[in-house]
């Protein structure tokens, strides 16, 4: 969830081609099997697209010539599921590995797929065995899909861009965009029930455009189309969580109302409501999707440092019909948010700095007024953004004497531990200390870290907890 950045889209992020999936486990495991042409040498993995290994292979097979044959067993816990089938080719012996990658359904049916991976998407160059179920389907929805979303993809390009909206012409345009729009969606609606023995079937309803006025500004259509966005949603179905495309379609929710939100003051305001509404809509449904929707906006708040939307998820820990997965993580930020405010004496951290000195939190005193705790990882491209705001601001002569800082590195494996060694040797003058373990260590646990990054400013003789920055430019309006 991105809730600044991310540009809000009003009709495109609605007509997406979506895929489908169960949300009960089956109870065996399944086979892919891939017969290798066209290329020298490859390695096949696997990646889940969705669940806490989304995007991380869980499958690897490599150095399979050309013309021989690659079997994955793909465990019983990840299906039915939607992944990436990746290929790191070689076409010659000398050459570099290049990457190639196709998206397949699995649901309760092997898999055996000839693929030459240069033309992984080309079907003339890869394809499944005869008979195979799910992915033929779904391809074909799409190519069908994909026409009639063009036909009325040409009205909307005409509402939008029409500059007469009082004529009778454009009122027409009106009228026949909805009959457009209806049959659309009750096409959509024969498909579903045509492959309801399909998973694929369970989230054609994602490609439902939801009713919209067309009267008055581009911010009255917004409004219009935030208000029926949930209309066409069925949150009964457990099998929402086991598509990707669940997150795509409430991040588009989100930035539609986020569109307004011109501060921070207002994004916390706007962002909070738009949790507590798309919540309360979700929890009329599955347990499993009211969870996941608990989880959803956890990581945004997490992420985007929120404790006001924090605090619309407290009422949700208590209810056992959500099946958060995030329940602890949930407790644990509103202990921090109770514990770790203005006035408290900071917890000590005891730890080896990068020389492999002792490092004291209590009897650190610099000459300088404030001391900057700046909890990151090395791995966080949200904490990168801000060592290149920080560093350079700090390190001039003037906020050299005001403010301190010791960064924290959560880094929580040997590799990202190897990639902070060289990053802080770029930014000296800085008291570097690692926590081993990441954001399960006890300096994590004491300071209540999820996610980084995290800045706590304090006294630097006192030790007490001055503020909790949530940007560089914030910290800036502090130490002056």
């Amino acid at each position: 969830m991105n809730i600044l950045n991310k540009k809000p889209l009003l009709l495109t992020g609605l007509l997406l081609v979506l895929t489908a999936f169960c949300a009960s486990p089956q109870n065996q495991d399944l086979g892919i099997t891939v017969h290798l042409r066209g290329v020298y040498e490859c390695k096949i993995s696997l990646l889940p697209l969705t669940g806490p290994k989304a995007l991380k292979p869980i499958l690897e097979v490599a150095g399979v010539k050309n013309g021989k044959t690659a079997r994955l067993v793909v465990p019983a816990e990840y299906l039915p599921g939607q992944f990436v089938l990746r290929f790191d080719y070689k076409e010659k012996q000398e050459s570099t590995p290049y990457p190639s990658e196709k998206n397949i359904l699995m649901s309760k049916q092997n898999l055996e797929l000839w693929s030459n991976p240069k033309y992984a998407n080309n079907p003339d160059s890869t394809w499944f065995q005869k008979g195979e179920k799910e992915n033929s389907a779904f391809a074909l929805f799409s190519e069908e899909n994909s026409r009639k979303m063009k036909n009325l993809g040409v009205l909307q390009a005409f509402l939008l861009n029409y500059d007469q909206p009082e004529s009778n012409f454009y009122n027409q345009g009106i009228g026949e965009y909805e009959i457009r729009r209806r049959d659309y969606n009750q096409w959509l609606n024969t498909q579903t029930i045509r492959d309801s023995a399909l998973f694929a079937s369970n989230i054609y309803r994602f490609s439902k455009v939801p009713e919209i006025s067309w009267k008055g500004s581009e911010r009255d259509r917004e409004r219009s189309l935030i208000s029926h966005y949930f209309d066409e949603m069925d949150f009964s179905n457990p099998n929402l969580i086991r598509t990707s495309q669940l997150t795509e379609w409430m991040d588009t929710y989100v930035n539609l109302n986020m569109k307004s939100a011109i501060s921070v003051v207002l994004r916390d305001s706007i962002i909070s409501g738009v949790a507590r509404s798309a919540i309360e809509k979700s929890k009329t449904g599955s347990s499993i999707v009211y969870g996941w929707m608990v989880d959803y906006f956890y990581k945004g708040f997490e992420a985007n440092n929120i404790p006001a939307g924090m605090k619309v998820l407290e009422p949700y820990l208590n209810d056992p019909l959500c099946l958060t997965s995030k329940r602890q993580e949930i407790g644990r930020r509103l202990k921090g948010m109770e514990s770790l405010i203005p006035g408290i004496k900071a917890p000590d951290i005891q730890l080896n700095d990068a020389t492999g000195r002792k490092f004291d939190l209590k009897s650190w005193n610099p000459p300088t007024q404030y001391i900057l705790l700046f909890f990151w990882s090395a791995d966080c491209s949200h904490c990168i953004e801000t060592v290149a705001d920080l560093y350079p601001w700090q390190q001039q002569a003037a906020n050299k004497q005001r403010i301190s800082v010791a960064a924290v590195g959560l880094n929580d494996s040997e590799p990202i531990v190897k990639i902070w060694d060289q990053k802080i040797k770029d930014l000296p003058g800085w008291l570097h200390v690692n926590a081993i373990g990441g954001v399960q260590s006890k300096v994590a646990n004491d300071y209540y870290i999820l996610a980084t990054p995290v800045m706590v400013l304090l006294d630097s003789k006192t030790k007490e907890i001055i503020s909790m920055p949530v940007s560089v430019r914030e910290l800036q309006s502090i130490v002056k």
